[in-house]
């Protein structure tokens, strides 16, 4: 979902993603503005704070400017939610971010996914590419969501984008 919601922005912004670097793909570009590093790790998604650290670490970039956008079990499918800082949750990706960048103070879009049926089957639900039609649909509008929402944040700030998106 996070890939999905950048790619909606790269599109947008004519960021192209192709420098590889920092374990990762990335591509520079401007919002509004504002310098903005578009970033898909290419590790594992439970090592991904690896290459986000390395990048920022590279660009000096303080974690308050960090922007993590990624799919959350833990709210319903297709919802998006902002916070301004947080711990991992359960989320394996989140938990190696807050571990390499040793800190929890970073923004993120979260993207509703929902839970599996079996609890058992959370692997293959999370990165499974058979997403039923009706689902697809609404988690494609979930993305474009988010990434319009990481746009306002860009453009106007945490404070003004959780109000407008939450």
């Amino acid at each position: 979902m996070g890939f999905n919601s950048i790619d909606k922005i790269s599109e947008k912004y004519q960021i192209k993603i192709e420098k590889a670097g920092f374990e990762g793909l990335y591509g520079i570009g401007s919002i509004y503005g504002e310098k903005v590093i578009l970033l898909k790790p290419q590790t594992y998604m439970n090592l991904s704070g690896i290459s986000i650290s390395q990048l920022a670490n590279f660009y000096k970039i303080d974690t308050q400017n960090i922007i993590v956008i990624y799919d959350d079990m833990d709210i319903d499918v297709g919802k998006v939610k902002l916070r301004k800082k947080g711990g991992p949750g359960s989320h394996n990706g989140m938990k190696s971010v807050v571990a390499e960048l040793n800190s929890e103070d970073f923004i993120r879009v979260r993207i509703g996914i929902g839970k599996p049926t079996y609890k058992t089957d959370i692997t293959n639900y999370v990165i499974g590419k058979n997403i039923p039609e009706e689902e697809y649909e609404i988690l494609e509008k979930s993305t474009k969501y988010a990434a319009e929402a990481t746009i306002e944040i860009i453009k106007n700030g945490i404070n003004t984008a959780m109000n407008k998106f939450n």
